[in-house]
């Protein structure tokens, strides 16, 4: 049927409609009523609204495009299914645009609610530092968390691609609220800081082939498939291992508590799931902490760990592959940790990693310091302040609510300290009036 004057005067109407709720969409910077120490960082708002204007300026040149063939010679002669076409094509292309808008406004309107608001504040200034490197990761893509329900964290890493194109120009960091607890919300948010950071140093590919050649090196089926699932899981695998590197003990801590669920969950198997098996999982995460931190302590776990979840019961294929696993941890844990990735120029992971001021001994004693003086506390970087406070609530040393408390008082420095960054930490005009005391577990 021909493009009839009616047909045409529809289409342009509803192209305009379009361009006026485009003109509606506002920088954030003009939306977001949060207070100025849960705002994010100045670079992370500036690319977020860099990139959504960049598509605006794309979609109103496709609308106007539109508009002219809708009003000129172009549209004689065309049929009005191919005119609704294009007009479908570009609504579209227009709510891909919105989805975008619609991804960043659910991070960033939370930083208007109460206590939360400032509290992800916080939590930005701990991603940045979890995925700062020296010589490795200098300069960190802006991160920015949010919460949202559910069991698991999650990242939508920075130059990923968008719904409707375009790259992320931020990593997004979701937090499921029930992990605001104490420093276990330190275990899931490195966690997800390591997948940007394995993304950044190139590591996935080159373990993969690492492993690879490990692998084909085996006859026997059941330790092929043992080297095999690592090579399916190493995504994960390095991003627990990057957590251990820079919490110690409390993002194994986290990891049980994210992890602790009814045994069929724990121990099954799934070749599709990018996820270790949880069972092996919390093994490979003790080992890991054994090689970096050597202490009694990561004994004592393992056999807490297995007497939550002994393998007597579990099938006995699924028992034997299990086993199997668990007898290639020490060989896999070495050679995740000395692996030299190209991007770190004959550097082995290790020694990127903040190792010799996370061991046990230390973070003892920096606990030790701070009960004596809590302000020197507030001059630590942030996974350093989780490290001291995990390992001290596994020393039975700290009271869990104490912990809370804690947690919560530093949040609101880091983030009062990103929004004021020349005021040095004694002089920062905290709501928390004074530094955080911090007193024995009962």
């Amino acid at each position: 049927m021909p493009l009839d004057r009616e047909a045409r005067r529809t289409l342009v109407a509803e192209t305009l409609a379009l361009e006026s709720r485009l003109d509606r969409v506002k920088p954030f910077a003009l939306l977001m009523p949060a207070l100025p120490a849960a705002a994010v960082s100045p670079t992370a708002a500036a690319a977020i609204d860099r990139h959504l204007a960049e598509g605006r300026v794309r979609l109103r040149a496709m609308v106007r495009k539109d508009l002219a063939w809708l009003r000129g010679v172009g549209a004689l002669g065309s049929s009005a299914e191919r005119a609704q076409r294009r007009f479908s094509l570009l609504k579209l292309r227009f709510n891909s645009e919105l989805s975008q808008f619609d991804i960043f406004s659910d991070a960033l309107t939370q930083r208007s609610e109460a206590e939360n608001g400032v509290w992800l504040s916080g939590l930005d200034a701990a991603a940045d530092d979890a995925l700062r490197l020296p010589g490795a990761i200098d300069r960190p893509p802006p991160v920015v968390v949010y919460l949202d329900r559910g069991h698991g964290a999650a990242i939508r890493r920075v130059r990923t691609r968008l719904p409707g194109g375009g790259e992320n120009p931020v990593a997004l960091i979701r937090i499921p609220r029930e992990r605001m607890v104490g420093s276990g919300i330190a275990s899931s948010l490195v966690h997800e800081v390591g997948h940007q950071g394995a993304e950044l140093l190139g590591l996935l590919g080159s373990l993969r082939s690492e492993l690879g050649a490990v692998r084909r090196r085996y006859r026997d089926l059941e330790a092929r498939l043992a080297w095999t699932l690592w090579q399916r899981w190493i995504s994960e695998v390095v991003s627990d291992f990057w957590s251990v590197a820079k919490l110690g003990v409390a993002a194994t801590q986290g990891l049980m508590g994210v992890v602790s669920l009814p045994r069929v969950f724990v121990f099954r198997v799934s070749p599709q799931d990018p996820h270790p098996v949880p069972w092996i999982r919390v093994k490979l995460n003790i080992a890991a902490g054994q090689a970096l931190f050597p202490d009694p302590q990561w004994s004592a776990l393992d056999r807490l760990w297995e007497s939550f979840y002994p393998l007597e019961s579990v099938p006995t294929p699924t028992r034997r592959l299990l086993r199997t696993l668990e007898a290639t941890l020490p060989r896999f844990v070495e050679l995740l940790a000395d692996h030299r990735p190209s991007s770190l120029r004959g550097r082995a992971l290790r020694h990127v990693f903040p190792l010799p001021e996370r061991q046990p001994w230390r973070l003892r004693r920096r606990f030790t310091a701070w009960q004596r003086d809590p302000r020197q506390m507030r001059l630590a970087p942030p996974t350093l302040v989780f490290a001291v406070l995990g390992q001290a609530r596994q020393d039975r040393r700290l009271d869990p609510r104490e912990e809370t408390r804690l947690v919560a008082r530093m949040l609101d420095h880091w983030a009062l300290d990103r929004t004021y960054p020349s005021t040095r930490p004694q002089q920062t005009p905290c709501a928390c009036a004074g530094p955080p005391a911090l007193s024995a577990a009962a």
